[in-house]
């Protein structure tokens, strides 16, 4: 598993944007300054729509004001299902909503977890923050938990 200190790996994230289908590739996209990224195990699932995205969107500038410059949420979903969740929860530009369709990504960073029926192979529920393209913060969730993987918990991070 990727671990604080190490560089963000290349790869290669999705969003369906105004211009169709972009590419990401993480490296790149979080190689100068300060960024958040963090996963959801699914769009459109309890903790995800009602908790975990909510509080970035809330905290979205306080997060600014800490340096942070792109915030961005990571599921593996495809980047249709990606986009119409973030219209769903009215989801503005403050946060990034990328999609790991094949969880090709995070089997590389090693943050996976098999689910059976609720759709194989999801994303745990993390949070890390990327500073010059190195893992400053890394905060993986405990099975079924959800609290050191919110924006609250980052900000408290990042102003401690």
């Amino acid at each position: 598993m990727i671990k604080t200190n190490d560089r963000i790996p290349a790869g290669t994230l999705t969003a369906l944007g105004e211009v169709g289908m972009q590419q990401f590739n993480p490296a790149e996209l979080f190689a100068k300054g300060t960024h958040i990224l963090f996963a959801v195990p699914g769009a459109f699932t309890p903790t995800c729509s009602e908790k975990h995205l909510p509080s970035f969107v809330k905290h979205a500038n306080d997060l600014r004001a800490q340096g942070v410059q792109t915030i961005a949420c990571v599921a593996v979903n495809d980047a249709f299902v990606m986009k119409a969740w973030g219209k769903a929860l009215n989801v503005d530009d403050s946060v990034m909503l990328l999609a790991d369709g094949d969880a090709s990504y995070h089997q590389q960073l090693g943050l996976i977890k098999e689910t059976g029926s609720f759709g194989g192979t999801r994303a745990e529920r993390y949070a890390m923050v990327i500073t010059d393209g190195v893992i400053t913060h890394l905060f993986v969730e405990d099975e079924k938990t959800y609290g050191v993987s919110s924006a609250e918990h980052v900000l408290e991070a990042l102003q401690g």
